[in-house]
């Protein structure tokens, strides 16, 4: 893949710094559930972060959050979503609509679900261009064509032409990459850019986007289950489980040497080709749906074998230093900065 775009030079402010963000569904005749729990992270501008986790570790619905595209009714979103230093929360729906695909792009996961099926591709790369950068219609025609083949769609303007069905799943998500980048944003968020492509294709793929940040200089916030897709895109990795971070650890360091047990696991299920042959995988023992409660303990503990009974008993703080932070008492780094194990513990 292609090098990654320096910061923008003179930034010294996040472009993006999420706050202690919370998110709550009502359930009609049921109690509320909380997916997202006291989640923070930062974005530089320039900088590709990744948000890594299973599905249903609330992942999807931070960048929903961020978006702005979370159903207002039986939702509470708490915190603070600043971007360039502006709350977002406090917006109206028109003040966010503006900033969407202008300043904040998002690649969806499914391109047969986000595209319009019986709206051609021409107009719904134009459409964006139109609102945004104040083309006329021949313009933003002229930049669609351009787009696509800047993301490898041969014969673009044919392709203007044509519905979403008449394209392959590797080609929509071509497509959803260059609504994305239509108008050059300042921060990309990709969910799950990669979901239901074969392995080439995720490759072509993902060396398309990674192109394109690099030459629009935008921060990237990817969200993925797919370490490989870190290792290739990402400087800065958060790892989060049951709706809380539980470890902040730059890419190569994460890699090297993992802290949180989650961590380790999600890495050791990952197969490798210099593994002798037949040596069976090691997936995380349980299910996501195997949870304690944050409030009690270690959302985690009832997956872990290094588990005592702190972990039931009482809940973990993200702690660390010098750009590592981990939330365990029991990490695989002992030189983490994190608090130890009470007396008596087994």
């Amino acid at each position: 893949m292609s090098e990654k775009s320096p910061r923008r030079e003179g930034a010294t402010a996040p472009i993006l710094e999420v706050e202690s963000l919370s998110v709550e569904f009502a359930g009609q005749g049921r109690e509320s559930s909380r997916v997202v729990d006291d989640v923070s992270f930062a974005i530089m501008p320039g900088q590709h972060v990744g948000l890594v986790g299973e599905s249903g570790s609330g992942k999807s619905v931070t960048s929903l959050a961020i978006m702005g595209l979370l159903p207002s009714r039986g939702t509470t979103i708490g915190g603070s979503i600043r971007f360039q230093g502006e709350d977002l929360l406090p917006m109206s729906p028109r003040q966010r609509n503006r900033l969407a695909g202008r300043d904040i792009a998002m690649v969806f996961q499914d391109p047969m679900t986000s595209l319009n099926p019986v709206v051609t591709i021409g107009v719904q790369i134009t459409e964006v261009i139109r609102r945004h950068a104040k083309a006329s219609r021949a313009q933003a025609r002229e930049r669609a064509a351009d787009l696509l083949a800047k993301v490898g769609i041969p014969d673009p303007r044919r392709r203007l032409r044509e519905y979403p069905h008449q394209l392959s799943g590797g080609l929509r998500q071509r497509v959803l990459i260059a609504i994305a980048l239509a108008c050059e944003p300042k921060l990309l968020i990709a969910d799950e850019p990669t979901t239901a492509l074969d392995v080439t294709i995720q490759a072509q793929v993902l060396e398309v986007l990674a192109e394109l940040v690099a030459e629009t200089g935008a921060a990237l916030l990817m969200i993925t289950h797919d370490l490989g897709v870190v290792a290739g895109l990402c400087d800065q990795v958060n790892v989060i489980y049951s709706g809380r971070i539980v470890e902040k650890a730059p890419r190569d360091a994460l890699f090297a040497e993992p802290s949180h047990p989650y961590t380790g696991g999600l890495l050791e299920s990952v197969p490798r080709l210099e593994a002798p042959r037949g040596v069976p995988l090691r997936p995380i023992p349980g299910s996501p749906t195997q949870v304690l409660p944050w409030e009690t303990g270690c959302a985690f503990a009832p997956r872990c074998g290094r588990r005592t009974d702190r972990c039931v008993t009482e809940p973990p703080e993200l702690t660390g230093q010098a750009g590592r932070e981990v939330r365990c008492f029991h990490p695989l780094r002992t030189a983490a900065t994190v608090p130890g194990p009470v007396e008596g513990e087994r």
